[in-house]
């Protein structure tokens, strides 16, 4: 029997994970528009197939940002993305997490498997040791996923970015490596 390669980075039951392509963008910027509701008034990602080729562009060659897009292995539809911004090597191995699940794939715990199969990938082939999550107070589904999937409060950070037109507060969120293998 002959053996398929998967296009994912890796899989889980449900999903995968895999880069994005500028072949997405159709998907991805309706997938967005499905979603305003959802992601008003937290994210603002790429709507069209414009912004989102210059958005995708940046991840796919900055070295300095890892993309990745949570697809649902039934019909290999986005679920969802997860990105990893900011990343530092030497000394400090450590990159931000920014991630937005789409309206069709919400409260399925798609993103849930997904972040684990992201946060795998960012302490395994790409060598990270610490990963930090940045959320709104009040966006509660993004504080839910930090903390299921083993995230830790670390601390409180007025005016930390500018979001929709003003300087918003963060929770920041972390976990390294030793915390992930210590359960």
């Amino acid at each position: 029997m002959p053996h398929t390669v998967s296009p994912y980075l890796a899989e889980g039951p449900r999903v995968g994970i895999r880069h994005f392509t500028q072949d997405d963008a159709a998907e991805f910027s309706a997938r967005v528009r499905e979603s305003l509701d959802l992601h008003r008034p937290w994210l603002f990602p790429p709507a069209t197939a414009e912004a989102y080729a210059a958005y995708a562009g940046r991840l796919i060659e900055d070295e300095d940002r890892a993309g990745y897009l949570v697809c649902d292995r039934d019909d290999g539809a986005i679920a969802g993305y997860i990105n990893i911004n900011n990343i530092v090597r030497g000394a400090f191995l450590s990159g931000a997490l920014g991630y937005g699940a789409f309206a069709h794939a919400a409260g399925r715990g798609l993103m849930k498997e997904g972040l684990n199969l992201v946060v795998g990938h960012a302490f395994g082939p790409l060598g990270l040791h610490r990963l930090e999550i940045n959320a709104q107070p009040g966006n509660t589904a993004s504080l839910a996923l930090a903390r299921s999937c083993g995230f830790r409060l670390e601390g409180y950070s007025p005016g930390m970015l500018y979001v929709d037109g003003a300087w918003r507060d963060h929770e920041r969120w972390a976990l390294t490596a030793e915390m992930r293998t210590s359960g």
